[in-house]
């Protein structure tokens, strides 16, 4: 498969230290940040046309994602 955009790393390259230390100390945020990449690779096969949904699961796919990197982001905020 090829790269696989928007992960964490590539969204936040700013919070390159703090994205391994909390995946490290911080359960809560190990949990989504593993839900965030599981979500992401689900759009990158669905865009790379490795699987095929319904335009309607594709989008709610993609507002999880959002949801996920929204909350993420805040918890790097407070980390940093």
């Amino acid at each position: 498969m090829t790269h696989t955009p928007h992960e964490l790393h590539e969204e936040f390259p700013e919070f390159h230290d703090q994205i391994h230390a909390l995946k490290q100390s911080d359960q809560h945020f190990q949990r989504l940040s593993e839900k965030y990449h599981s979500v992401n690779r689900e759009i990158h096969r669905i865009e790379a046309q490795v699987e095929n949904v319904a335009d309607e699961v594709a989008e709610d796919l993609k507002k999880e994602r959002l949801a996920l990197k929204d909350e993420i982001f805040g918890l790097l905020r407070k980390a940093g």
